[in-house]
């Protein structure tokens, strides 16, 4: 996987742990986990490596060591803390030669097979094997990661020695090089043609950089870091340069930066250091020390800028064409080793940026000049030395230079007058909140957040002393003007990257002539080698059958050497989660749970709607970002963040919808809103919400300008939004006509709301438009708060000793809020809405968008969470996932992704793909996957991963605020739980059969979405439903405007 590690970084959001003792056995038995008394001292020598130093960090409730193999010198840290969710990580320093993918392809390879565990793919064959929570792997800009997090202390044991194996020992397989790499061979092997035609580039890790390619942002994104480190090629790689990669590159590049010298290796959590120290130390002994790559990558020297740098890129065939311009200004900032003045330059920058009242959000977006701002805005201190950029999206050709001068213009007044001190403030607290907020996630969150700096000379001792660092800025902040002097001091200066991306109408047109090109090139090259064209397609032809063959091989060899867990290993008893259940003086339903929370209370309501028209349900998205945005009679937007800021965690509103346990075909639907906060300023979070429910003045004469606004933003790269995650729209599609709330989940959350948000966008300066939509906002807002006293329920997290302050005041913010009368906006003259529409169940539908890769999907309906055939069809979606699809779709079809998927609470189950070249064929696997299921002779190890697969996200550890969440959003309760768990446990062979049988019997009843460019087996003829969100119409638009230009010159 690729991973943006250079993005920008906002305020590191820093949360506290489980207060668990916790007490392991070993051979030191610490009466403490984090109590350094009790630790290995400074100087030991423990398993072949020494121990460096250690430190307490009382605020993050941790203990780091910092230990150094004697052999190799590979450095470790171990951080300790009183949390059962465990966490390993290694990393290689690895700066790409080139921009061809060598770390990225690397990264794929290492995990296809290892010395000691010479099986096909074991890392996808460990996952059915764990009970893990998280599992991957991270190719960022100039460092690779291999990081889990597990809650059981064997499968700790167990992924820990097949990451070693796969990282240090991996077998590197001329075929698993073309397999996840790239190659040239026939679309179908099977169909014997010597048709050059036939043939065309494969390889996982290619089509997955076609598909990241054809993202407008990752590209700008892309193309900017290669302007802004020339020295630090495309890690990811670039299709167009992929191609040049050889075999002998990789294996040389893993022999040079795959080294112990050259790792970084991190623990997490409860377990004994010793028995990590034991294991690495046994596994690196086998090295002996190699020269790592401390070659540390800088930015491009900008001393003498300006500079302006103006690339092409697609277009996007959802926004206007003539505002698709994006822009961006960056600067050096300083080295990220200073950890003070880099904490300070991140809280400073926050300021700039984040909020509707920040001086840059209303010098570029809000007075017009573009819609949103670039990916690569912010803070970026990953790297040796920090940058800073700041840029717009939705720009038109003359308002390019406006946004440059406008950024000027806003950067001069700020270092010029300061910022407010109750900004700074609101930062602040946001922090204590931070540290006090817990979350299962923390390790992993602390993991990826040390590792960039680390590569980089950043001393993660230095980053972990929270309590200095912040202590240390309010320190120099109380001298007054510290943060303007640090903007001055970097951002007062000329000194500039200027990064242009211009919409081409012919992009797309002149990648596909270069991949064709190019492919013919390599053809070309092959042919030379043979006595004939025709011996050279054969040879082509031959090589990718014998890859179907090993690939084949893999799925029935032994995996006697992988470790693995057991279905004995999961607790059959669910997890207690203690709740109590009352109501409040209005009757308004309330769930409490009481436990340990750190001083915070969690909140959540949920206003029920009933019977709510099709056309105000898919307003209500747009309706919680208006309310977020507006701002009331007596206090602005800008106003009332600071307040958000200062008394709480945050706030938010959404839509909810959730089918019944009971019933598929019933479902409810309604606003929610939350909110935490500190235990004494929970009156005050339930005001602010109060009044931004109540209060927001949709008929305040910038109301309609910041709905425009609001609008032109979510329209602004809605095509790459869909094309990071095309899977999940596809899914949303095929299930909208299956249930209500598959129904109620696309309007609200899928491409029917693509499709409503940039037609508003494109008729926002319609007046009477605007004013209807302005209309029905307010309706939505009526309906809310008076359903808030007809049907509402409320969920309270907090400690015991404050729950009788919190009935209080939430008594009083029910009375408020529901005393509120707005029955006025439910006139009786309103204009008619939309009521009813449809959604056919069994049809195959494709929406046209501008991809170089497809995305599938395939839906069927199932039965309700209380039906237990649902529990087979959930271990049936891990059979065909993990023994089936995977192999067909990835291995063979060359998708980034794919597999099954059994939406129990919600009664369907499905298939997809995800960066899918070949779409056609994996439809065909789809269809065929019930009956193949249903003819296999599944055995109990088989049923056994299934099992596991299941439970790793049944029982992955919940941060405290998510405790008893499921009852309160979906009404299934711990008894519908156990006998669910119970179900899941003992689903039998013939109970998968009869599943399998089912969905193979109602296969032609399915429900098919596809998203992508057009193949020619869509067709009306075949039975397809083609649409395309507007596009067609909006490409026609553009390429009358290519002509007319063209004509023009």
């Amino acid at each position: 996987m690729i991973h943006a590690s250079r993005a920008p970084r906002r305020l590191p959001r820093i949360v506290a742990p489980y207060a668990r003792t916790l007490l392991h056995p070993s051979r030191r038995r610490y009466a403490s986990i984090t109590d350094v008394a009790n630790l290995p001292k400074p100087g030991t020598h423990l398993h072949g490596f020494t121990l460096q130093r250690t430190k307490h960090v009382p605020e993050l409730e941790l203990s780091a060591l910092h230990f150094k193999h004697d052999k190799t010198g590979a450095d470790y840290l171990h951080v300790a803390r009183q949390d059962d969710n465990n966490v390993f990580s290694i990393g290689f320093k690895t700066n790409p030669p080139d921009a061809t993918g060598v770390p990225h392809i690397l990264e794929h390879v290492t995990l296809c097979g290892s010395e000691k565990y010479p099986v096909r793919d074991p890392f996808f064959k460990m996952l059915p094997r764990s009970l893990q929570n998280f599992m991957n792997a991270f190719t960022s800009a100039d460092y690779t990661m291999y990081p889990f997090a597990t809650t059981n202390a064997q499968d700790f044991k167990n992924l820990m020695g097949v990451y070693l194996d796969a990282t240090l020992h991996p077998l590197l397989k001329p075929a698993d090089f073309v397999q996840e790499g790239w190659r040239v061979g026939p679309e179908n092997p099977l169909v014997e043609s010597q048709d050059a035609q036939d043939l065309v580039f494969k390889g996982v890790v290619y089509n997955e950089m076609k598909g990241q390619m054809s993202d407008a942002t990752y590209l700008f994104y892309i193309r900017f870091m290669e302007h802004v480190f020339p020295s630090l090629n495309n890690s990811g790689g670039d299709p167009a340069k992929m191609t040049a990669l050889t075999y002998d590159q990789l294996k040389t590049f893993h022999q040079e930066h795959y080294h112990p010298s050259n790792s970084k290796i991190i623990t997490y959590g409860d377990q004994p250091v010793e028995n990590h120290l034991q294991m690495l130390g046994a596994t690196l002994d086998q090295f002996g020390e190699s020269e790592p790559d401390s070659d540390i990558k800088l930015p491009v020297d900008l001393s003498n800028g300006p500079n302006m740098v103006t690339i092409a890129g697609p277009i996007d065939p959802l926004t206007p064409p003539s505002a698709q311009y994006k822009t961006s200004r960056t600067w050096m900032m300083g080295d990220p080793t200073d950890i003070l003045e880099s904490f300070g330059l991140q809280i400073a920058t926050s300021l700039l940026m984040d909020g509707y009242g920040s001086p840059l959000y209303r010098a570029l977006i809000e007075s017009g000049l573009g819609t949103d701002f670039t990916p690569n805005t912010g803070y970026d201190n990953s790297a040796r030395r920090a940058i800073f950029s700041v840029g717009l999206n939705g720009v038109t050709e003359e308002n390019v230079p406006k946004v440059h001068e406008a950024i000027t213009a806003a950067l001069q007044e700020v270092i010029a007058k300061g910022f407010v001190k109750q900004k700074v403030d609101g930062v602040l607290h946001q922090l204590e909140l931070g540290l006090k907020h817990k979350t299962a996630a923390f390790g992993l969150n602390l993991v990826q957040r040390l590792k960039p700096g680390w590569f980089n000379g950043v001393d993660p001792f230095d980053a972990l002393a929270w309590n200095s660092i912040v202590e240390g800025f309010k320190a120099e902040y109380a001298k007054g003007g510290y943060l303007e002097k640090l903007l001055g001091k970097y951002l007062a200066n000329d000194n500039t990257l200027s990064f242009t991306m211009v919409p081409s109408p012919t992009y797309g047109a002149e990648l596909a002539a270069e991949e064709a090109e190019r492919l013919e090139r390599k053809i070309t090259e092959t042919v030379s080698q043979f006595k004939t064209k025709e011996e050279a397609h054969e040879h082509l032809r031959m090589r990718e059958l014998e890859l179907l063959h090993e690939q084949e091989s893999g799925r029935s060899e032994s995996l006697d050497s992988l470790p693995t867990l057991h279905v004995a290993d999961i607790p059959r008893e669910q997890r207690k989660v203690e709740l109590r259940f009352g109501e409040s003086q209005n009757g308004t339903k309330v769930q409490w749970r009481e436990t340990a929370t750190n001083g915070i209370t969690y909140f959540r309501a949920l206003s029920l709607f009933k019977d709510l028209p099709d056309e105000l349900r898919m307003l209500v998205p747009l309706f919680c970002d208006s309310l977020m945005r507006i701002g009331t009679k007596d206090k602005s937007m800008e106003e009332l963040e600071d307040l958000i800021k200062l008394r709480t965690g945050g706030i938010h509103l959404g839509y909810h919808a959730s089918t019944s346990p009971r019933d598929t075909q019933t479902a409810e639907e309604g606003l929610m809103f939350s909110g935490h906060a500190l235990d004494r300023n929970v009156g005050a979070m339930y005001d602010l919400i109060s009044r931004i429910l109540t209060e927001t003045d949709f008929d305040s004469p910038k109301a309609q300008k910041m709905i425009r606004q609001l609008l032109q933003s979510s329209a602004s790269g809605a095509v790459d939004t869909i094309a990071s995650g095309g899977h999940g729209y596809a899914r949303n599609y095929a299930a909208a006509g299956l249930t209500p709330r598959g129904k109620m989940a696309e309007q609200t959350q899928g491409l029917t709301q693509v499709g409503l948000i940039t037609s508003l966008a494109v008729a926002e300066e319609n007046e009477q438009a605007m004013i209807e939509l302005i209309h029905k906002l307010k309706m939505i807002q009526a309906l809310a708060v008076a359903n808030l006293k007809l049907g509402s329920r409320v969920a309270l997290t907090c400690s015991p000793d404050v729950s009788s302050n919190n009935e209080q005041e939430l008594a009083k913010f029910l009375t408020t809020t529901t005393s509120t009368n707005l029955t006025g906006n439910l006139s009786a003259n309103n204009p008619p809405l939309q009521t009813n529409l449809q959604y056919p169940p069994g049809v195959q539908t494709f929406f046209n968008f501008p991809y170089q890769v497809s995305y599938s999907a395939l839906t069927l309906p199932t039965g309700p969470y209380t039906d237990r055939s649902t529990a087979s069809f959930a271990i049936l979606a891990q059979l065909l996932t993990h023994r089936h699809l995977h192999h067909e779709i990835r291995e063979k079809g060359g998708a980034y992704g794919g597999g099954a998927f059994s939406a129990g609470n919600n009664g369907f189950f499905g298939m997809y793909s995800y960066r899918d070249p070949n779409p056609e064929n994996t439809l065909r696997i789809m269809r065929d996957a019930g009956r193949w299921a249903a003819e296999r002779e599944w055995s109990e190890r088989e049923l056994e991963e299934a099992k596991l697969s299941v439970f790793q996200s049944v029982d992955a550890p919940r941060g405290v605020s998510e405790e008893g969440a499921t009852r309160f959003l979906s009404g299934i309760d711990e008894a519908m739980e156990q006998e669910r768990r119970e179900w899941l446990l003992d689903v039998d062979r013939g109970q998968v059969r009869e599943a399998a049988e089912t969905l193979a019997g109602q296969m032609g009843e399915a429900s098919v979405v596809l998203l992508g460019e057009r193949k020619t087996f869509v067709s009306e003829e075949r039975g397809w439903v083609v649409r395309d969100l507007g596009i067609a119409e909006k490409q026609a638009a553009i390429n009358e405007e290519e002509v007319l230009e063209s004509a023009a010159a």
